[in-house]
């Protein structure tokens, strides 16, 4: 017989016994499964036909999008392979190519050299003993001869000419005989045609900018005369052809805080600038002087901890950048209005941590004193990080802080948009023009032209990503990003340039040595270029090249790569590399024939306020039905979103008295 033993209900259970109760507890949870098939019909039904057509579209999400990584794995952009031209002297920094296409000069550790762009056969040479040109530029003055501007590796700039096969020493432009007062140019620059030259100069922690203005005329007339010489065979004691003096146009200092205006009213700054084309200028502003003395107050209080340390060092680290102006709109340079083809008649500037850009005028006589006031004063509202010009030097485009990007129309000294990027790393270091359909010289005096002209524009942030920013009078902007962060810091691009005889192309240089051409309208990759297996892009941070227009040709430097070569030399030989972009079928579609910008805008000048006002009726009465049109969508569509919240509020209602 079975006995039934009563257990203690103190005991402790066994550890099988306890295992034994944690099972039967887990007996009593709800299987999901078992919670659907309870589901009444036709909602059971339902149910699983929902997650049969879930798991079936998410299969085909993977497929296609599996299928989709395999093929751009696959498709890589063609390739086209730089050929080379010729050797380049030893530690060959910069090169540059006259606007012709003739010459191409190099300046490297022992001097500069000029040489033959078709044949590569050096032609002139300019030799010095521990002198290393690290800049060079080069500008046509005349049918055979050219201006190179240097700057060295001891801060010294210098211009020189290059004529009758010879290279002659023009001027020193900050020579100083006493070495403590000796200055450093920092950057050196002509502007087109070479009838002026800017110098950024840093002497004793000052920093200031020299504008000058070079007598080419007579300069031509000495290089002739030096050319005679030569030929005669002048025996030795002969001195030397003494060159025409360069004149000090004017000398720019970094601008303070402006003095508040006493005027009262607009009407008595417009009775004091004498004409009434003047108008908010840097002399004939507005702004008192308490708003100017609040807005330094808290600017100082907002970044103490930053002033306080060493204020007086952070201003002396201030830098410029300069770009020179054709003749266009309200400020042609001349008051006759009548100016050279190509000839520059005014340079804007801005300083960095500067909110305003500044523009001087080229016609003034050089005097004693060449401290100048700006002309025209071009305000922002937050700090300029990066400026371009756009080829016609119509349009000013000024990346600023905090994301936002204004580009100003000197044709009606108004902007002409302004656009705020949203991007999480839109701290910007370049803006450029991207040149996407050239307008000949004839059709950019049109009205119709200027009033429907879109400008597109390239944006490069500190992290590596690029955006185009699409803009004009009369259209909506809109920004779209060509190239996200890259993940590692070898593919952060070092140079982006415009490319300006390629219809919206761009050409990039990572710093992982990689060239590519993209297309920034339409986002894509081009084809990448490549040198020869026998040698490697030299310096890819800081790439040396030059894009010749004339040409339709890039020449860049590369280092012989010495796993392809013999180097037991141990010097490592550099060669001129080249592509010729009209040769290659890839490019041959995107070539076009840009217009002679010197030509561009030379036409539009006014001298009067009347003129301008007149110009932008013209524009308003051509874009008025654009205008209506867009008024009568706006309003249309603030009808439909009235309508639809009505209705909306109607179902609220309803529901609501339902429950109730």
């Amino acid at each position: 017989m079975p006995v039934h033993t009563r257990k203690d209900p103190m005991d402790i259970p066994e550890p099988s016994d306890h295992y034994m109760c944690e099972e039967d507890d887990d007996s009593f949870l709800v299987d999901p499964e078992l919670l659907r098939d309870r589901l009444p019909q036709p909602f059971r039904m339902i149910d699983k036909v929902l997650d049969r057509l879930l798991d079936m579209a998410w299969d085909t999400i993977l497929k296609r999008e599996t299928a989709r990584m395999a093929e751009e794995t696959k498709k890589k952009p063609p390739v086209v392979e730089l050929s080379a031209a010729t050797q380049l002297p030893k530690s060959t920094n910069c090169l540059a190519c006259s606007e012709d296409g003739r010459y191409i000069s190099m300046g490297h550790s022992q001097g500069l050299s000029v040489s033959c762009a078709s044949s590569f056969i050096c032609v002139a040479t300019w030799l010095e003993d521990r002198l290393e040109i690290t800049s060079i530029q080069m500008s046509s003055v005349g049918g055979n001869a050219y201006l190179l501007g240097t700057v060295d590796d001891m801060g010294v700039a210098r211009v020189f000419a290059y004529h009758a096969e010879n290279i002659h020493l023009l001027r020193v432009i900050n020579d100083t005989e006493d070495i403590s007062q000796r200055s450093i140019c920092m950057t050196f620059e002509l502007s087109k045609g070479g009838d002026y030259g800017a110098a950024s100069i840093s002497c004793g922690g000052a920093l200031w900018l020299e504008v000058y203005r070079f007598p080419l005329e007579a300069w031509l007339k000495d290089l002739e005369l030096a050319a005679s010489h030569k030929q005669a065979e002048n025996p030795p004691g002969v001195s030397d052809v003494k060159w025409s003096s360069v004149a000090l146009l004017m000398k720019i200092k970094p601008p303070k805080i402006p003095a508040g205006t006493t005027l009262k009213s607009p009407f008595e700054v417009l009775q004091k600038t004498g004409c009434g084309r003047v108008f908010g200028s840097g002399r004939n502003h507005m702004i008192s002087s308490h708003q100017w003395e609040e807005q330094d107050a808290v600017f100082r209080s907002m970044y103490r901890k930053y002033l306080s340390t060493d204020t007086d060092k952070t201003k002396e680290m201030r830098h410029c950048t300069k770009h020179f102006l054709l003749p266009c709109g309200l400020f042609p340079g001349h008051s006759e209005g009548k100016s050279q083809p190509g000839l520059p008649v005014a340079f804007c500037v801005w300083w960095s941590g500067s909110h305003n850009l500044l523009q001087y005028l080229l016609c003034r006589t050089p005097k004693d004193k060449p401290d100048v006031e700006p002309d025209m004063l071009w305000p922002n509202a937050h700090e300029i990080l990066c400026s371009a010009v756009s080829v016609c030097t119509r349009y000013i485009s000024l990346g600023l802080d905090a994301a936002l990007v204004t580009v100003w129309d000197r044709l009606l000294g108004l902007p002409l948009s302004v656009v705020v990027l949203s991007a999480a790393d839109s701290v910007f270091t370049q803006i450029l023009f991207v040149d996407h359909r050239p307008v000949s010289a004839e059709e950019s005096l049109l009205p119709q032209a200027v009033a429907s002209a879109k400008v597109y524009l390239l944006v490069v942030c500190k992290s590596g990503a690029t955006h185009v920013v699409t803009t004009g009078r009369g259209i909506e902007s809109s920004t779209m990003q060509i190239t996200e962060r890259p993940k590692d810091c070898g593919g952060v691009p070092s140079v982006i340039s415009s490319v300006p005889f390629l219809q919206g192309l761009s050409l990039v240089v990572q710093k992982d040595g990689k060239m590519l051409l993209q297309d920034v309208i339409n986002k894509a990759t081009v084809c990448c270029l490549i040198p020869p297996t026998s040698h490697l892009l030299a310096a890819p941070w800081d790439p040396v090249y030059v894009l010749s227009t004339k040409r339709q040709t890039l020449f860049i430097r590369g280092d012989q790569n010495l796993s392809h070569g013999d180097s037991s030399t141990g010097d490592c030989l550099s060669q001129l590399l080249i592509c010729h972009f009209g040769e290659s079928a890839i490019i041959e579609p995107y070539i076009t024939t840009s217009p002679d910008s010197s030509k561009q805008q030379t036409g539009i000048s006014y001298v009067a306020l009347e003129e301008a006002c007149n110009l932008y009726l013209q524009q308003r009465v051509l874009t008025a039905n654009e205008r209506n049109g867009a008024t009568t969508q706006t309003w249309k569509q603030l009808q439909e979103h009235v309508v639809a919240v009505q209705q909306r509020q109607q179902r609220l209602r309803g529901a609501a008295a339902v429950s109730e």
